[in-house]
This record gives structure tokens, C-alpha cells and sequence, in this order.
């Protein structure tokens, strides 16, 4: 299965395991709960799902790789201890708590959030002297003679053979532990990845083009040669940082990343290209409706490769903004129980101390949500970024309230209502301006590539982005909707465009 497959599959299994029965028992028994155990090439995003489920379920997650780990780390410190058997004393040998189930309470107490997932990746490569240890606990969930606690599920990773030397198959008694799936990279599934990541432009543009260049394992004279989609994300990351402080971006820099001679190689020059075409074209004219003459001509008789290089770096730039219209309308949207608290407080007569104190209450309860989340390794760059803003807009609508010498908390709410109605207007008007930018693309692409497949592929596109099918949903698009109508392609709902444009206290 693909590694979307394997996240809904884990989620699902996740999500029985925690179920509960009227008496606050777990309904499938610990010792019954098989661990989950991911089988798939390195590199195609196993950690990764992970920590999008952890966030997802608000749940926490641990992880360690267990090819760090020898015998005394895994199950602890052995010590000397006394007890007492039939009134005689004998000194007896204990061990201290692993480092691995230790980790488990301290995420618990750091996070205060008492279920999660322990995930332990290469599983399949511990040391001959922990192998014992470690059928123990895939079956009673001990390390030693402590626990994970109740709560706790437990997913596994590992690299087939083929891929790692270190890798000790597992025998059928492991085996018969086990929840076994099987992972296989999958450059579609890792496209809406990719768009949630911001990938840079360049890599799914080549990628477009070469899609058996996504995952590469081979063989070469110098050794195993490899591409993994971990390298594309790394790489892209570079590519960015790189272009941000003007440095060169070179074959030597790629091969870092993307460690197969003839990809490395091949990217090189179409990153070169990419990049050409960009100045050639002028993409930010087009998107401004105002494309050079020549730039639709040369477009209709444009290579194959060219095309989709052209209409992939329209995609982007398009799909970034609606990015940022999005986040900003999810903001908005998720202060708007505070500021009716606060109108509801005003409206009681409260004093401004009262309604200040509602406002630094919310600030303070997006920062703690980002530590605790933190600490139970679940917190996500997009929820990251959504907390730290409420949290900073809060503080804003303090500050100006306490400038404004308000005298109770009916005068707080008209100051925090204020600032509110600029940001939902610029908001608005902000969507205006990336809607005409949808729209001059659209039509660029279908007056340049008139009768080919481009417009095909970018009304899909369109559709299948989840910022940009969120933008169309939320603030309409009629030119969209005309390029959707003659590639029918199904119509999105209107819900969060009703919530949009109903902003309002």
C-alpha cells in the first residue's frame, strides 16, 4: 500500500486501540493490542506520517530508533537490592527503568497528555543480545519489568533486507505479534504531501517529467545509488535557502541530497532550465495579466517538458499565495469565540481589567498549547504557526486596548473589534487580488496550450491542492469554474466560502 494507505491504517487502528468501555477500560485488552509494524524502503516519509497522526489525534508521540540502543539502554541498569524471602534477607539483582519507557512518563508529565504512540523505527536491526528482549515486549509491552504505560500504542518501522545489511528477519513467532503492513513510495500520495510542505517548484516540476526518478534504488560501480522523497524535502529545502542568500546551486550540491550520478545530474540541468524559464517567461507578468507578447507563442509550440516546467511554476506561485490567504482566513476564524467572549463580557458591564484578562488568558493558552504539544512531540509546522499567530494577535488587541486608556470591558471589545474588521477586510481584499491571479493564469494557460493537455492537467491540479481547493471553496473563482466545467471535473462545496464571507462579530 501507499504511505497514505499506511497513515489512514495506522490512524484507524490507533483510534480502536484508545477506545474505552462505560467502565474506563481500554475495550481490546493491552496484551492484545498488536504493534503496528511498517515494512518499506528508507526515505519514503515513515516518520513523517507519524508525527502527522500524533497531531492529528491530539495524541503524543515518542520515537527512537532502535539501532542506537544496546541491551542496558533498552531494558536499563541492573543493581543490587535487597528483599526479604521467608524472614531471610538476600541481596537480589533489579534494573533501573529503560530509557525508552522513561521517555513515555516524561512526555506525559512535560505534555499532560496521558495517551500516545511509541514509535520505534528499525526495529529489525537491533542487536543480536536485545532480540529476546524485544519479542517480550512487542508481546506484553515491557522493557525489563517496567510497563508502557496504558494508553500507549506501539508502531514499529523497519527496511526490508534488501536494503539494510543490518536488517535480522523476523521470525514467524515475532511475526505472529505483529500488525505487518507494507509500504511502497508512491509520487502521487507524496504530491499532497509535498503541497503541504511547500516543496520547492523545481523539484515537482521535474518530477512532473521524470516520475521514475522519485524513489531510485540501483546499483552503480560506486556502490548502491539511491533517491529517496527524504532527499527531494532536504533538497528542496536547500534549493530555497540557497536562492534566499544568492549562492550557487551546482550538480556537487544536488549529489548531497540526491545521491544517484544520472538524477543528480539530470535535476542539475533542469534546474538550470527551470530557472531560464522563469526570466524567459516572466510568470509574476502573467499572473499580473499582462504576459509578454512572445510568451503565449512560445508556449503553444513548446516542448513537452517545457510546457509542463511553464504550467508547474504558474501552479506554484499561484498555490503558494492562496497558501498564505488560507492560513490567515484559519486565524481569523479561530479567534472568533474569544472576541464574542469578550463582546458577552462587555455587554455584562465587566470592567476592562476583566476583559484584558480574557484576552491574556487566550494568549497565554496558545503558548502553553504549543509547549504541550511540543513535549508529546505532536505539534505540526502549520499548527505551530497557527497558535504562535493567535497568540502574537491576542497581545496586539492587549496592547492597544491598555493605549487606549479603555474604562471598561465594552470598550476593550470596540478596540479589539476594530483591529478584527481591518484584518477580515484585508483578508477579503487580499483574496481579491490572488482570485485575479488565479484567473489571468487560467486564462493564460488555456489561450497558450489551447487543444493540448495542459489545462487538463491544471484544472486536477487545481482541484486536488488542498490550498487552492480551500481558496476556490471559500471565495469562488468564475474562471475556474468555466475551466472546470468543460474538463469536468467535479465541483467543490461552498461550506467554508459561506464561513469566509461571513466573518463578522
Amino acid at each position: 500500500m501507499n504511505i497514505s494507505r499506511a497513515k489512514q491504517v495506522i490512524k484507524d487502528t490507533v483510534s480502536v486501540y484508545l477506545k474505552k468501555d462505560e467502565n474506563g477500560d481500554y475495550r481490546i485488552p493491552v496484551v492484545r493490542q498488536r504493534p503496528i509494524f511498517m515494512l518499506g524502503a528508507p526515505g519514503i516519509g515513515k516518520t513523517a506520517i507519524m508525527e502527522q497522526i500524533a497531531s492529528e489525534m491530539g495524541i503524543a508521540l515518542v520515537a527512537y530508533s532502535m539501532t542506537h540502543h544496546t541491551r542496558q539502554s533498552a531494558l536499563g541498569l541492573p543493581y543490587i537490592t535487597k528483599k526479604d524471602f521467608g524472614g531471610k534477607e538476600y541481596s537480589v539483582t533489579e534494573y533501573t527503568m529503560s530509557e525508552i519507557i522513561a521517555s513515555v512518563y516524561m512526555a506525559i508529565e512535560e505534555s499532560g497528555i496521558g495517551e500516545g504512540i511509541l514509535f520505534l523505527d528499525e526495529i529489525n536491526c537491533v542487536s543480536e543480545t536485545l532480540g529476546p528482549s524485544m519479542l517480550q515486549f512487542l508481546q506484553y509491552k515491557t522493557f525489563g519489568r517496567h510497563s508502557v504505560p496504558e494508553g500507549w500504542v506501539i508502531v514499529t518501522a523497519g527496511n526490508p533486507p534488501e536494503y539494510n545489511r543490518s536488517v535480522r528477519e523476523f521470525d514467524v513467532a515475532t511475526l505472529d505479534r505483529l500488525k505487518v503492513i507494507s509500504v511502497e513510495p508512491d509520487l502521487k500520495v507524496w504530491r499532497e504531501y509535498a503541497s503541504e510542505r511547500n516543496i520547492h517548484g523545481a523539484v515537482m516540476g521535474y518530477l512532473d517529467v521524470k516520475k521514475d526518478d522519485f524513489y531510485v534504488m540501483e546499483m552503480s560501480p560506486e556502490g548502491r545509488a539511491y533517491v529517496t522523497a527524504r532527499g527531494w524535502e532536504d533538497l528542496s529545502g536547500m534549493l530555497k535557502m540557497c536562492e534566499e542568500e544568492e549562492l550557487a546551486v551546482d550538480e556537487t550540491l544536488i549529489s548531497q541530497y540526491i545521491r544517484c550520478e544520472r538524477v543528480a545530474k539530470d535535476f542539475s540541468a533542469y534546474y538550470d532550465m527551470y530557472n531560464k524559464y522563469k526570466k524567459d517567461y516572466r510568470i509574476a507578468d502573467i499572473l499580473k495579466g499582462e504576459p509578454p507578447s512572445h510568451a503565449v507563442t512560445r508556449a503553444s509550440e513548446a516542448g513537452f517538458d517545457e510546457r509542463l516546467s511553464v504550467l508547474g511554476m504558474l501552479l506554484d506561485a499561484v498555490c503558494a499565495d492562496e497558501r498564505v490567504i488560507m492560513e490567515k482566513a484559519d486565524m481569523i476564524s479561530s479567534v472568533t469565540a474569544v472576541l464574542k467572549a469578550l463582546k458577552t463580557k462587555g455587554e455584562s458591564g465587566a470592567s476592562a481589567d476583566e476583559g484584558i484578562a480574557i484576552l491574556r488568558s487566550a494568549s497565554e493558552a496558545a503558548s502553553k498549547r504549543i509547549d504541550s504539544l511540543r513535549s508529546a512531540g505532536a505539534l505540526s509546522p502549520s499548527e505551530r504557526k497557527l497558535l504562535r499567530e493567535k497568540s502574537v494577535f491576542f497581545d496586539d488587541l492587549i496592547r492597544a486596548a491598555v493605549s487606549a486608556g479603555c474604562e471598561d470591558a465594552g470598550g476593550v471589545f470596540k478596540v479589539a473589534a476594530g483591529i478584527y474588521e481591518k484584518k477580515v477586510a484585508s483578508l477579503k481584499s487580499g483574496a481579491v487580488g490572488k482570485g485575479e491571479e488565479l484567473s489571468n493564469m487560467i486564462r493564460f494557460v488555456r489561450e497558450a496550450f489551447n487543444g493540448g493537455n495542459e489545462p487538463v492537467i491544471l484544472a486536477s491540479r487545481l482541484t486536488s491542492d488542498k490550498w487552492s481547493s480551500r481558496f476556490i471553496a471559500a471565495f469562488g473563482n468564475s474562471e475556474y469554474d468555466e475551466l472546470s466545467k468543460d474538463m469536468e471535473v467535479s465541483e467543490r462545496g461552498t461550506d467554508l466560502k459561506k464561513k469566509i464571507l461571513s466573518l463578522d462579530l
